[in-house]
């Protein structure tokens, strides 16, 4: 895992990458005034306008051909030189005075012919140089005597025929690793080993493999201490081997390595004998690799009873049916061994035991390993029907247990017996029955936790009982009932590291986080989270990394902007849904502000709206929204004015055609005296009475009356305005419970109000006809406020009120009426 350090140690180069400027006829620069990358670049000389400062620099794939002297004084701070195959030919002296940082440099691939003495001089701190494939014959001219720092020498692929140390190895005491593989080497003599029997303090690993050797002098190696000797694919037969290994006797190895290479020189008739010679070695450990040949009988490894540690890697063992416990071994590695079966043990010494990269559909069987604290078996398509116990790994002393990359494992045992363990892996395997108890209850010292794409679905909320001490859980690729993360993580006090990606998830409880104050890293990448919910991580006050990238956020409300921890340093929302509209003007400022914290902030990018899609989340301006919002609110402003408009032209329209009128017929002559307004139900009395008193009386007044003087085919509406109103100087309204139950009647008693007003000589002429019910007059409060403030006439049906009636009636219509002197005298 990495922790949070380690993530910002991978940033910041990744950051300084973005921001460094190219030298113009060099590379790309990865981080810059340190390192440089100048391969490939067709370059015949060293190029100057790379920085003084420079620490790492890579020419390699170039044609330099020639280094003379001080070719690389302008890079003082030079650390690691990289010259592989730069076709160089000739190395003249001094070429690499004034390096005195340098600790790394390689030559591969480069055609030397000429070497000079003082080639290396200078290079005071070098600790590892590589000479493969340059040609070299021989160790004795090599001129690297006084390289004093020197720990590795690599100098393989090469024709070097003699294995002769030369005397200036001795001069060379940190030296811990020299590999000749893929060299000349065929013999071996007594006298070759000269410096390293004088040197018995030198811890030296050596690399021999691939060299054609026939012969080592017996007694060659006798008293020589070496960390490590690879011989891989070294003889020709078996017999030869054998001799071979006679030779190496009295040799102290910490670690032998034997075995081939795929397409190199395969060894057949490899029987128990083979390694028989190996009784007169002194070894720690031993790693048998590749022989392409089955190994059927375990007695082969009998001269290697007392090894501390054996690997068996790239071997056919499947007829080899089992280890027991003649042997003493504290460590066992099998890998890519072709079992079809699990192997039987019985090894009671046995303390690390590692099979994996089996053929899969293994079947796991009991094991008897009393000693046993480490275990992997992973990696073999194992299925596993009853997990976990003392029981079945035949030890209760066990503390790292790898099951990852199984198959099936069937959780049947609370790991009862193995309470030891500190390092629980199971991840890409399919865990069953997890959620029908507490299975980790007994784990109360485990640190670390593994249960990443196990198909586990978590319903059972005690699922987790017991990890009092857990440190790091990854449990990606599961799930959780109803997608809603619950507070599972209760008793997980000492949880730094918690990995929930690609859970299905879409809500965190409230209460999820709350017992896991001391957590720095959460990853909750690739879920299905709509909104950053940043409240659940209120207690998170140890949190320095979080996770939200590839999910489906919008935003986040501002207001739980706030409840971040203080401690948080990193902030990874990439790859999210964001929606760059001026509703999350708050959240799109709060990540411009907050750019330090946020991982790749340049790398968010809007989803919505279409004209956005794609654009940096940076690029948003609030001025936008700033004119957005005047814009609709002049927009809504303008409908509310139109709908008052719209509204009050619907219900003043038939007003409005009264003022056109108004204003058409102001200077003509009125036809009509008096424009009648009555219900249908009174038209009797105005039929006998009032027509037949006014237009045939003296002077005669006409009167309009809708039965006689409407237009036919016009709106009622249109005949009231254009016929009744605007053609008569005065209206006569004839009150009576028949026309105040008339809506027709109220209407035009409603436009016949704004005509008097839109008209100056206009005036309105009330006849009560009957008594009239107060109760229905109340409801028409204007007109009953107006009969309370006006004169009105009253129609009474006897010889002397009618007399007045029509008297009074007259004397109001001659008001304003142009006549004849001839028609007063008459009228009076």
């Amino acid at each position: 895992m990495m922790f949070p350090s380690h993530l910002a140690g991978a940033l910041i180069p990744a950051m300084a990458f973005l921001s460094c400027l190219r030298p113009e006829s060099c590379e790309p620069c990865v981080v810059p005034n340190i390192t440089y990358e100048c391969m490939d670049l067709n370059l015949y000389k060293i190029p100057d306008n790379i920085p003084s400062s420079t620490k790492n620099l890579d020419l390699s794939f170039n044609h330099l051909r020639h280094l003379g002297s001080h070719s690389f004084s302008n890079f003082p701070e030079l650390q690691v030189l990289d010259l592989s195959r730069c076709e160089i030919q000739t190395i003249e002296e001094d070429a690499y005075q004034s390096l005195n940082h340098l600790s790394t440099l390689i030559l591969t691939g480069n055609p030397i012919q000429s070497l000079a003495p003082g080639a290396f001089s200078g290079l005071s701190s070098l600790q590892k140089l590589v000479a493969v494939e340059t040609n070299l014959i021989s160790l004795e001219n090599f001129p690297i005597g006084h390289l004093k720092s020197l720990k590795e020498l690599n100098v393989a692929h090469n024709f070097i025929h003699s294995f002769k140390l030369p005397e200036y190895f001795s001069n060379l005491p940190k030296l811990e690793h020299l590999d000749l593989s893929k060299n000349n080497i065929q013999n071996i003599y007594h006298e070759d080993l000269h410096v390293l029997h004088q040197n018995s303090s030198l811890n030296l690993s050596l690399d021999l493999s691939l060299n054609p050797i026939d012969f080592i002098q017996p007694g060659s190696f006798k008293g020589i201490r070496l960390h490590e000797l690879t011989l891989r694919s070294n003889f020709d037969s078996v017999n030869i081997m054998k001799t071979c290994i006679q030779g190496l006797a009295g040799l102290e190895v910490h670690r032998l390595v034997w075995g081939e290479f795929r397409n190199e020189r395969n060894l057949n008739d490899f029987d128990k004998s083979a390694l028989e010679g190996l009784c007169n070695l002194t070894i720690e450990e031993f790693s048998l690799v590749k022989l392409e040949e089955s190994l059927k009988d375990a007695d082969l490894f009998h001269c290697l009873t007392n090894v501390s540690a054996i690997s068996l890697v790239s071997l056919d063992l499947n007829s080899l049916k089992g280890f027991y416990n003649n042997y003493g071994w504290q460590s066992l590695e099998l890998v890519n061994c072709e079992f079809e079966q699990f192997p039987t043990l019985e090894l009671f010494s046995l303390e690390r035991f590692i099979l994996t990269h089996n053929k899969d559909g293994l079947t796991f069987a009991e094991v008897e390993l009393p000693s046993l604290e480490y275990l992997d078996i992973s990696k073999n398509g194992l299925s596993f029907k009853g997990c976990c116990s003392h029981t079945d790994l035949g030890t209760n002393r066990l503390t790292y247990l790898d099951l990852s990359f199984n198959g099936i494992i069937t959780m049947s045992s609370n790991f009862l017996g193995l309470e030891g363990l500190q390092h629980l892996d199971f991840r890409h395997s399919t865990l069953k029955q997890t959620s029908d108890f507490p299975v980790f209850l007994s784990l109360k010292n485990l640190r670390y936790l593994d249960i990443s794409y196990t198909h586990i679905r978590v319903v059972f909320h005690g699922i987790f009982d017991g990890l009092v001490s857990l440190e790091v859980l990854k449990m990606a690729g599961n799930s959780f009932h109803d997608n809603v993360l619950p507070d599972v993580f209760q008793e997980m006090t000492n949880l730094t590291f918690l990995d929930l990606s690609e859970c299905q998830l879409e809500q965190v409880t409230q209460k999820a986080f709350n017992s896991l104050s001391s957590l720095r890293l959460l990853n909750i990448s690739h879920n299905n989270f709509l909104s950053l919910d940043i409240l659940p991580y209120k207690s998170l006050q140890s949190l320095h990394v979080l996770d939200c990238s590839f999910n489906r956020i919008v935003a986040s409300k501002n207001q739980e902007l706030q409840y971040f921890p203080s401690s948080l340093a990193f902030l990874n929302l990439t790859q999210n849904d964001f929606a760059c509209v001026c509703e999350h003007q708050s959240f799109l400022q709060w990540v411009k502000d907050q750019r330090q914290l946020l991982v790749e902030a340049e790398q968010m990018v809007c989803a919505t709206p279409l004209d956005m899609q794609g654009i940096p989340v940076l690029s948003f301006r609030n001025t936008t929204c700033q004119m957005s919002k005047t814009i609709i609110s002049m927009s809504v402003v303008l409908f509310l004015v139109i709908s008052v408009v719209v509204v009050l032209v619907y219900k003043f329209y038939f007003h409005l055609m009264l003022l056109a009128g108004c204003k058409k017929y102001s200077r003509g002559e009125s036809t009509y005296d008096a424009f009648v307004i009555y219900s249908s139900q009174d038209e009797d009395w105005v039929r006998n009475e009032l027509v037949k008193n006014l237009e045939e009386g003296v002077p005669p007044f006409q009167l309009c009356l809708h039965y006689r003087d409407f237009i036919p085919g016009v709106a009622i509406a249109a005949n009231i305005i254009q016929e009744g109103f605007h053609k008569s100087r005065k209206v006569i309204v004839v009150v009576s419970n028949h026309f105040l139950q008339s809506r027709w009647c109220i209407f035009e008693y409603e436009i016949a109000q704004t005509w008097q007003f839109l008209s100056s000589h206009a005036g309105i002429i009330f006849i009560v006809l009957q008594k009239v019910e107060k109760s229905l007059l109340r409801q028409q409060v204007e007109l009953y406020c107006l009969l309370k403030r006006n004169t009105y006439l009253e129609w009474e049906d006897s010889v002397l009120g009618r007399h007045i009636f029509w008297r009074r009636l007259r004397k109001a219509l001659l008001d304003g009426k142009p006549w004849s002197p001839e028609g007063t005298e008459g009228a009076e």
